[in-house]
């Protein structure tokens, strides 16, 4: 399925390059408008509706608020927000996901992830660059750990300390320094998890581990 797309950002220069490189993907994507502010941003999502709003978090117009202005005044179209921003905050992040975008990544990310997030969100799935999931796991009582869920039981102490570094966005290498154990055994420990949980990659197991407000 062909998803439409709207790009809402004050720098013409990068709606121009978001739509040339969305462009390598007519079968996937098509974007049918942008827009500069928050007001024009506003009028032009509610007039064309699209599947998924690009749209920054720090843009001028309407009464200050930049892209969760954006997203609070559409609450009532069926557009899905994926905020694309240089940005890395959490008080941004946590704002425009707390506004009801369902997803936020950084303009650092390449064409093919940007992709892949868009039809994450299009598909009414959540979208964050890795190192920005903490932020939301954080802001939205994921201090309560779901230790009643079966899934979380397959997996030993070790296992779920690992889950949850490598869900919030850490690398091997900063598990290992943060656990006191080996990049290899943090790479067994990873692979256990995901063959335990029926996971394909660590962004599966993060949507996973946001799904149960597990931090």
């Amino acid at each position: 399925m062909t998803l439409s797309i709207v790009i809402v950002d004050d720098h013409p220069l990068v709606r121009a390059g978001v739509r040339h490189e969305l462009s390598k993907y007519p079968d996937d994507i098509t974007v049918v408008g942008e827009a500069e502010d928050v007001d024009s941003g506003i009028t032009v999502i509610r007039e064309l509706q699209p599947d998924v709003a690009l749209l920054d978090v720090h843009m001028p117009g309407g009464l200050g608020g930049g892209g969760p202005e954006v997203v609070q005044q559409c609450r009532d179209v069926p557009t899905k927000f994926l905020a694309l921003s240089v940005s890395d905050s959490p008080e941004d992040v946590v704002a425009v996901i707390r506004a009801g975008a369902r997803g936020y990544v950084t303009k650092s990310i390449s064409t093919s992830e940007l992709l892949q997030a868009i039809q994450r969100v299009g598909a009414g799935d959540a979208a964050f660059s890795p190192r920005l999931a903490g932020f939301v796991l954080d802001a939205f009582g994921t201090a309560q750990v779901a230790t009643h869920d079966d899934e979380l039981d397959l997996l030993s102490k070790r296992e779920q300390e690992v889950m949850r570094l490598i869900a919030r966005g850490f690398t091997y290498k900063e598990v290992a320094s943060d656990l006191f154990i080996s990049i290899k055994t943090v790479e067994t420990h990873v692979s256990a998890v995901l063959r335990k949980l029926q996971l394909s990659n660590r962004n599966e197991l993060t949507h996973w581990a946001a799904q149960r407000n597990i931090v």
